[in-house]
């Protein structure tokens, strides 16, 4: 049996891959089936599946966070936003329901320390480039990226709509 912990863990990758796999939210009896335990196991770490959900949309903050840290290496501040926009946008285009629950309100909190991580990255970088009104340069880098993630995500990209020309063309108008 694993610990207390390790089930835990058990739990929230089988979350995920059932999110991925099916682009569903699964229940509760559906993760503890797949995971190979009891229907009351979850329960013993997740006070709900609301609980258990916020956890998985945290663990999506922190992947999501790892890419920005990823992508942040570049010497030029410009040039690591790019990236970063990059990164954002890729990563809701391999994980989308991921990406979906990550953004739903109803899902984690706005102050948890993977969201503020993950948020951080980007509004540094905005930050370093637009240090006169650096709280509206980090609202218009979230709301790119995110809103650009949207959009495709949802089919919504037209013909020949290109969300990269889009952040490079943001990203150049720091200057």
């Amino acid at each position: 049996m694993e610990s207390d912990g390790g089930l835990r863990a058990v739990l929230m990758r089988t979350a995920l891959a059932l999110l991925e796999d099916e682009g569903g939210v699964p229940s509760l009896r559906a993760v503890a089936r797949a995971a190979k335990v009891s229907a009351m196991a979850p329960y013993r770490h997740f006070e709900d599946k609301a609980a258990l959900l916020a956890a998985v949309a945290d663990r999506g903050f922190e992947l999501l966070g790892d890419a920005l840290t990823a992508a942040d290496a570049h010497p030029d501040p410009r040039e690591a936003l790019y990236g970063q926009g990059i990164a954002f946008t890729r990563f809701a285009r391999t994980h989308p329901a991921l990406f979906r629950l990550m953004f739903e309100p109803h899902h984690g909190h706005a102050g948890s320390a993977a969201i503020v991580r993950a948020d951080d990255v980007l509004e540094r970088r905005a930050s370093e480039l637009a240090p006169h009104d650096s709280a509206a340069a980090k609202l218009a880098c979230r709301a790119l990226v995110q809103g650009l993630a949207v959009i495709e995500a949802s089919g919504r990209l037209a013909h020949g709509e290109n969300p990269e020309a889009a952040i490079r063309f943001f990203t150049d108008q720091f200057g």
